[in-house]
């Protein structure tokens, strides 16, 4: 017997007689697949800059080490994160509705930031994914499928 489902994010329902248990499924949502790509996004971006902290770090670039790997470090948490995020949205699950919407909220002030930096084409390139990202995961469906 089968009491697992395949997916620990899909509800699963019992067939009848049979004391098999099979996940429910839901149609594929494009605003869900939307924020699941923006958060993968996001997460590569982040390790990309681990990748070029510790670079930097080897070449001898950094003027203080410890707090180059700590940056990097505490970076790669928050990479971990919002790949956690685009996994739960690939996955079908609810939660990450909430937490993607205040990453990408906390993004709109780095992006001013940027901007006011005359940085504009990373500014403009910042907000406007993390808005992608807002409307994404607001439009997403995260209400519980129906079982038949």
């Amino acid at each position: 017997m089968n009491d697992k489902p395949a997916s620990p994010d899909l509800p699963y329902d019992p067939v009848e007689g049979q004391g098999e248990r099979h996940p429910v499924r839901r149609g594929r949502d494009t605003a869900r697949d939307v924020a699941a790509a923006v958060c993968a996004l996001q997460a590569l971006s982040l390790v990309g800059f681990v990748v070029f902290y510790l670079v930097e770090l080897v070449q001898g670039a950094g003027d203080d080490p410890t707090r180059v790997v700590m940056s990097a470090l505490l970076i790669l948490v928050f990479a971990v994160g919002i790949g956690a995020l685009a996994r739960g949205w690939w996955r079908g699950a609810s939660w990450p509705n909430t937490p993607t919407i205040v990453w990408n909220l906390l993004l709109l002030p780095v992006a001013w930031s940027l901007f006011q930096a005359d940085r504009l084409v990373v500014a403009l390139l910042v907000g406007v994914v993390a808005v992608v990202g807002i409307v994404a995961a607001v439009r997403a469906d995260t209400t519980e499928p129906t079982q038949a």
